[in-house]
């Protein structure tokens, strides 16, 4: 089955040579292009597909696949043309994004990435692993393991989290209510003294039930 993409930039040139380029493998279908953000958003909630192409020098590339992971839970971000200091790479993993193709990577790099995220895997080269290790290890040794004061649902859905998986995506999968969900999250973060889902990533599972 091919794998559906979305590609977002708002260099002309660069959009249409890559969806051409694209075009030619056989098991990738390009289902539509995006010039600006609010046009990505509003594709990535129209048009089915399991991976976005995001040109990261549009304006706000964080923000843009936070709400690709929102409007389309399904969907995976790759990140085209990261920069590959461990801030921009921490970014880039807090905003949601599975993939990574840097500045100086190839048309065979970013489908490589595709098939690589479409499998539900990470896409990176070794220097932005190496920074994601470092920054998490690091991020790790300050953060709270996680206790014992989870109740079993909570500690569910804090491993569920920590696979990436959107609210929405988390009420399917246990088959709760959205509602519910929200609040176990909110306890969740309330019980190990965190206020962000990024830092749920880095929380230690191994204590809990």
């Amino acid at each position: 089955m091919d794998v559906r993409v979305l590609i977002a930039s708002e260099v002309r040139l660069y959009r249409i040579g890559l969806e051409r380029l694209l075009r030619e493998i056989p098991d990738i279908t390009i289902v539509g292009t995006a010039s600006s953000a609010e046009e990505a958003s509003e594709l990535a909630g129209a048009l089915i597909h399991e991976v976005m192409l995001l040109d990261m020098a549009m304006p706000d590339p964080y923000g843009i696949a936070r709400r690709v992971g929102r409007l389309s839970p399904v969907s995976k971000v790759v990140a085209l043309g990261t920069p590959e200091n461990e801030a921009e790479v921490l970014a880039c993993a807090e905003a949601g994004i599975a993939g990574y193709v840097t500045g100086d990577g190839s048309v065979e790099d970013v489908v490589a990435a595709i098939r690589t995220i479409a499998r539900g895997e990470v896409y990176c080269s070794a220097k932005v692993a190496s920074s994601l290790v470092r920054r998490v290890a690091e991020r790790a040794s300050s953060m709270p393991a996680a206790s014992g004061s989870l109740t079993a649902r909570e500690a569910q859905i804090l491993k569920l989290l920590q696979q990436g998986l959107s609210n929405k995506m988390i009420s399917r999968t246990l088959g709760i209510e959205l509602p519910t969900v929200k609040n176990h999250v909110h306890n969740i973060l309330t019980k190990l003294g965190i206020h962000r889902r990024a830092e749920a990533i880095l929380v230690d599972t191994r204590t809990s039930p």
